[in-house]
């Protein structure tokens, strides 16, 4: 099957005719459709029909316009089991966490819709009794939203909801390896009835979509999700014209382990942080630093854990880890792994699985290094892949100092039982994001989202601090006559 561009409130084929295969990271021979391969000529008639929509628009109510949002999750939600597995054959994470995932967008669009209810504005006391002084939230206009593959319709959704409801209008360029994620939340707003050109689609390469995105001057703010170095040079060409940037980045996250934690609970928070969905998280665990008086108890338990996982087709129910997204992603794995052999010492995984099932997938198993120095590569790059680097450290001030010696500021995490040390840790550690007793990886959709240092540039996503980038704020002042 054949997947257009939707511009305009209908689907559309691309200028040039061209489309790309949709394959299945578990099974690459599999392809799940082809995809538009889209031209500059098809952004400029989205950015124009996003920019015909927005004074309609805008002028909704905020109700009216968490009416589309509720009825579009009200459809996701009744096609999630689709929904999911289709998911988990583009993107290749467990048809477990691809139905959570789609789940989240579902909660996303619904916390933003009641979000149609909150004040936008304040009032503010003046020095004259008679001025009556406020804020006013209004919208920028047509924004464009370029997303990444890791999370293929929770973070479409979490920027167009928001996106949306303060009034903006959309051009969304969805990553090549997962359009079929985001075919189906425009489809769900398709028949949730939204205006034409509120909300437009178009599929293609970010050298190509994406760039005609960031330039083009109809586009008034860029949000995007991706590596560092796309999202440095579109922070640079973007600023050029004046445009709002928002960005999430990558993410070194690390997790600390004193030596009063649970050692069992802290070894299952390790593993479903470094491991879930294969490690393609910007905030997954990647370094782990733990006090010495439970180095031993807490390595060993973590590596028997690490061999019982299950490696495999992600739509079996007791599949732990899939693929890969892409060879391409593999192949960068392997190659970090293949480094951190020569700086460090392996414990457990640094190969493609064994099994001759999955030989043609793009499998690599979950993978631990110990004795890793601090200028390794593994321990300062960014693997996005299933890698943990272990540091054995003495007390809490070592571990915070190592945690912070990182390009990165996304996530963190420590297991302890100290409160006096968990307060400091929330004070001292340089993350956008804190968790105690929990994984580094985790969001809900009320609490802002992001990072600071190289993990973004300060604007947050989610909950109400979304506001902040899509709209801009007019102080009024109001006297008689």
């Amino acid at each position: 099957m054949r997947y257009d561009n939707y511009i305009g409130g209908v689907w559309k084929k691309p200028a040039g005719g061209e489309y790309t295969p949709n394959r299945n990271p578990h099974d690459p021979e599999e392809i799940l459709g082809h995809f538009a391969a889209s031209t500059a000529e098809d952004v400029r008639e989205a950015v124009s029909s996003a920019k015909k929509a927005f004074p309609s628009w805008k002028k909704l109510s905020f109700p009216e316009r968490a009416a589309y949002l509720k009825k579009a999750a009200e459809i996701i939600r009744g096609k999630a089991g689709q929904i999911a597995r289709d998911l988990t054959r583009e993107e290749g994470k467990t048809l477990v966490e691809a139905s959570g995932e789609t789940l989240r967008a579902v909660s996303i669009l619904e916390f933003f819709a009641s979000e149609a209810f909150q004040p936008v504005g304040e009032v503010i006391p003046s020095v004259s009794e008679q001025t009556f002084l406020f804020t006013k939230r209004e919208p920028l206009g047509a924004v464009g939203l370029i997303t990444p593959w890791n999370f293929p319709i929770a973070i479409p959704v979490w920027k167009m909801a928001p996106a949306l409801l303060y009034g903006n209008t959309v051009v969304i360029k969805p990553a090549e390896l997962t359009p079929m994620s985001v075919y189906h939340v425009i489809d769900a707003f398709h028949k949730a009835g939204i205006p034409k050109g509120v909300v437009n689609c178009v599929f293609g390469t970010g050298s190509v979509v994406g760039s005609e995105i960031v330039q083009n001057s109809e586009i008034k703010a860029i949000s995007f999700t991706g590596s560092n170095l796309v999202g440095r040079s579109i922070q640079e060409r973007a600023a050029m014209q004046g445009k709002k940037v928002q960005l999430e980045l990558g993410g070194k996250n690390p997790l600390i382990v004193l030596d009063d934690a649970d050692l069992d609970k802290a070894v299952e928070i390790a593993i479903s942080g470094a491991f879930r969905s294969t490690g393609q998280k910007c905030t997954a665990t990647s370094r782990i630093m733990v006090d010495a008086k439970v180095y031993k108890a807490f390595r060993d338990r973590l590596v028997k854990k690490t061999k019982m996982l299950k490696v495999g087709n992600p739509l079996k129910p007791d599949t732990f880890m899939g693929p890969c997204a892409s060879r391409g992603q593999c192949d960068q794995v392997l190659e970090m792994i293949e480094a951190g052999k020569k700086e460090a010492d392996l414990l457990v995984g640094g190969e493609i699985p064994p099994k001759p099932e999955l030989v043609r997938g793009f499998y690599v198993q979950p993978s631990i290094f110990e004795n890793v120095p601090r200028d390794a590569r593994i321990a300062r790059e960014e693997i996005f892949g299933p890698v943990i680097s272990l540091f054995q450290v003495n007390g809490y001030d070592e571990a915070i100092e190592l945690a912070n010696d990182t390009f990165f500021g996304l996530s963190a995490s420590i297991c302890t039982n100290n409160l006096t040390l968990a307060r400091r840790f929330v004070d001292e550690i340089e993350a956008g994001m804190v968790h105690i007793n929990s994984e580094t990886a985790g969001a809900e959709p009320q609490a802002p989202f992001g990072g600071g240092k190289g993990s973004g540039n300060g604007s947050r996503e989610q909950g109400k601090a979304a506001a902040e980038f899509y709209t801009q704020l007019k102080t009024v002042y109001m006297d008689p006559i």
